[in-house]
């Protein structure tokens, strides 16, 4: 037995609609509007392990390891790690540093480096 703890190179959300239908926390969402500068909550469950010295994607996960493209650069700015019904989570509040176009084909990140 050892100890699980994945390693995230990107905070990976999933859609707003998960939440509206009832299927996910709304911290557990990319907010429906995203806005530069603002401070948002997230929730991820299992003991996970984020980059906070710098920018890191924000990107849409729709599951096993299915990610968008970044839609946003942001900074994480607190983590906790927690157990709920015998089951580790990880929660932390990030900043939108900048919101990207989705229809656009710029490079935003190479790497870790930001572009």
């Amino acid at each position: 037995m050892g100890i699980q703890i994945e390693f995230n190179p990107d905070l990976a959300l999933r859609n707003i609609s998960e939440f509206e239908r009832g299927l996910r926390k709304k911290e557990e969402c990319i907010p429906k509007k995203l806005e530069k500068g603002k401070i948002y909550d997230f929730l991820k469950a299992g003991h996970r392990n984020y980059w906070l010295q710098g920018e890191v994607p924000l990107v849409e996960t729709k599951g096993n390891q299915q990610l968008s493209r970044p839609i946003a650069s942001i900074i994480i700015i607190e983590v906790t790690h927690f157990m709920d019904d015998g089951k580790p989570f990880t929660r932390g509040k990030y900043k939108a540093i900048d919101v990207f176009d989705k229809a656009g084909d710029k490079i935003h990140f190479n790497g870790f480096a930001r572009a």
